[in-house]
């Protein structure tokens, strides 16, 4: 499966918390501009990494019981999922170089993408 995964409510324990994949969670909202900015970045990168980090985007209008449950302030947010467990997060737009910095910190086998 090749690109970003529509988080909801109802599907974020099965998307995210039970993966067999680490997971890139992107709290977002159409009428944010920064979050808009960074959106093909994590296309690309779920492309290029596809097999081995799932890119799940929660829409914050939505699903706010996630959202709430999350403690989510500020859009963009992302959630370094692995094994069910957060590993970290980030807050705000980031830059293509930047963001795969993040990932090799967060999710160790991610260091040589394809």
């Amino acid at each position: 499966m090749s690109g970003m995964v529509v988080v909801t409510d109802d599907n974020f324990e099965r998307e995210v918390i039970h993966s067999r994949l680490p997971v890139v969670v992107d709290f977002t909202a159409e009428w944010c501009a920064p979050c808009r900015i960074t959106e093909p970045i994590l296309k690309e990168l779920s492309q290029k990494l596809d097999g081995r980090v799932k890119f799940a985007k929660v829409e914050v209008d939505s699903a706010d019981r996630t959202t709430r449950a999350y403690g989510i302030h500020s859009i963009p947010t992302y959630l370094f999922v692995v094994e069910g467990k957060e590993k970290g997060r980030e807050i705000g737009p980031v830059e293509p170089a930047e963001f795969r910095s993040i990932l090799k910190r967060y999710f160790d086998f991610a260091r040589s993408p394809r």
